[in-house]
């Protein structure tokens, strides 16, 4: 059974990408700050393919040892998700350096990092997948986003050079860019405002959770063994 590592799997996206795994035969473990009642729900479920552990991704110098005790215990990292980031806005002229810090620290570098250390499991077997959750907003830009929109488009870059740089170990590495869904970040979003991105779709809707989870079970399979180094964007058309 093959083990993927999901990064702020706790609810959300990440929550949807692990109850998909799951239901695809997928040994997981999952990463996250704190353990909500529906991971609880989900880890009951699934005692022998669901495990969580407890970590910070702000605490960037212990991401080799949390790699480390991850193989120990469960052993060889076929994929890892990419999913964990922060959604601080703001204006970056009245933005504190501080969030901009941490913002750049848990969405880039984390990241980053992780998959140095995650990277070397799928070395040793020569094969295995990196998903990067990346955002529209990379490409589509949003006012007060201009930080995150910055981290989510080096997400993309980082994935078209190490996907050259892993491919001769046929191990794939690709971003996915969800649309705005409706999560815990996008909550703010009500009203006018969200029936407006609702209308820039020719579907006429929003893209969920579970669309993205579907595109991240692809990118696992056998199916997708020829595709890297790209970014698939799952918005429901709107930046068609």
């Amino acid at each position: 059974m093959n083990l993927i590592v999901v990064t702020g799997s706790s609810k959300g996206l990440g929550l949807a990408i692990c109850k998909r795994l799951l239901s695809e035969n997928y040994k997981v473990v999952g990463i996250a700050r704190s353990k909500s009642d529906e991971f609880k729900e989900l880890e009951e479920a699934f005692k022998e393919k669901l495990f969580y552990v407890k970590y910070d991704f702000n605490n960037t110098k212990d991401i080799h040892e949390l790699v480390k005790s991850i193989t120990k215990e469960h052993g060889n990292i076929y994929g890892l998700v990419n999913n964990a980031a922060l959604g601080h806005d703001g204006v970056l002229g009245t933005m504190h350096e501080t969030q901009i810090s941490e913002l750049i620290r848990v969405n880039v570098e984390a990241p980053i990092l992780l998959t140095k250390y995650a990277s070397r499991s799928m070395l040793m077997k020569l094969r295995g997948r990196v998903i990067n959750i990346g955002s529209i907003i990379a490409s589509t830009g949003f006012n007060g986003l201009s930080v995150y929109g910055a981290s989510k488009a080096s997400l993309s870059g980082f994935t078209k050079s190490l996907a050259r740089e892993l491919g001769r170990a046929k191990i794939t590495v690709n971003t996915i860019a969800p649309g705005y869904m409706q999560t815990a970040m996008t909550a703010g979003l009500q009203g006018e405002k969200l029936e407006s991105i609702k209308r820039r779709s020719p579907l006429g809707h929003l893209a969920t959770v579970e669309d993205v989870a579907g595109t991240v079970t692809y990118l696992l399979s056998d199916d997708a063994k020829n595709i890297t180094g790209i970014t698939i964007t799952v918005d429901a058309g709107s930046t068609a």
